[in-house]
């Protein structure tokens, strides 16, 4: 398997203990720099309001199977959270696209850090993403609001 980085994620985050927890309260606007081998690849993205970008955790530690969670402070396993550091450190997010300039994109609703690769895109589309009546019980059992 091959991963081919296709861009690199520009934010205000310099270090692992300034990024936000939790990425829809984060209001900050970030650079998307995608590489000049890649522009053609973005012909009609501004036309989406939201799309789905996947980074690779590059600081991430691979080796943690568990973790404490900022949201109920219980050990959990990496692979019923979004904690960066797994096995795989696939990051990705929902963002609202803001603009396209070139083979830059400024988005919202970001949590990664500066300089963190970028390794794909995609549109977010409702009518297939949106999935009513998801749960996670853990999460559910607590009173963490995302949007506070």
């Amino acid at each position: 398997m091959q991963l081919k980085q296709i861009g690199v994620i520009h934010s205000p985050y310099k270090s692992i203990a300034a990024v936000p927890k939790a990425t829809l309260i984060e209001k900050e606007t970030c650079k998307l720099e995608i590489f000049s081998e890649f522009e053609d690849a973005l012909l009609d993205i501004e036309q989406a309001s939201h799309i789905i970008i996947f980074y690779w955790m590059d600081k991430a530690d691979r080796t943690k199977l568990q973790g404490i969670t900022p949201i109920d402070k219980k050990k959990h396993g990496v692979f019923a959270t979004r904690a960066p550091h797994r096995p795989n450190p696939i990051g990705f997010s929902v963002v609202r696209l803001l603009k396209k300039n070139g083979t830059f994109l400024s988005v919202g609703d970001i949590t990664a850090l500066d300089g963190t690769p970028l390794i794909d895109i995609k549109p977010y589309v409702a009518k297939t993403d949106l999935i009513i009546g998801t749960s996670l019980d853990w999460i559910d059992k607590t009173d963490w609001n995302a949007n506070k």
